[in-house]
């Protein structure tokens, strides 16, 4: 199921719309995006953040994680591979995510 939850994020992605990508996050996220070095703390920023990136037309997949689940969070962190559609180019990163679930619905919180 945690795992399930990236795909979510990963074809939120495939959307090109920011405002669904956004709404996969928190009402208050910590987002530190792995091409960025201002930290988004709102919807907002969080939405201007993916304005940027989805034009790149990026899809990601997870090369190696690591899942632990407690009461009411879970996280998933290891390392992902995103193929940017815009140009081919590949990029491999570290991750983390952090979710938490609001109004009922598991939420990425970092």
């Amino acid at each position: 199921e945690v795992r399930a939850l990236f795909e979510l994020w990963n074809s939120a992605l495939a959307t090109g719309d920011s405002r669904i990508v956004a709404n996969r996050y928190v009402k208050n996220p910590v987002l530190l995006p792995t091409v960025s070095d201002q930290p988004r703390t709102d919807y907002a920023s969080v939405k201007d953040y993916f304005d940027s990136f989805l034009l790149k037309k990026p899809q990601g997949k997870i090369l190696d994680g690591n899942i632990h689940i407690g009461d009411g969070w879970a996280s998933d962190s290891g390392i992902y591979e995103f193929t940017m559609g815009a140009t081919g180019d590949k990029v491999k990163a570290r991750y983390t995510y952090n979710y938490i679930k609001e109004d009922g619905v598991w939420k990425i919180q970092h």
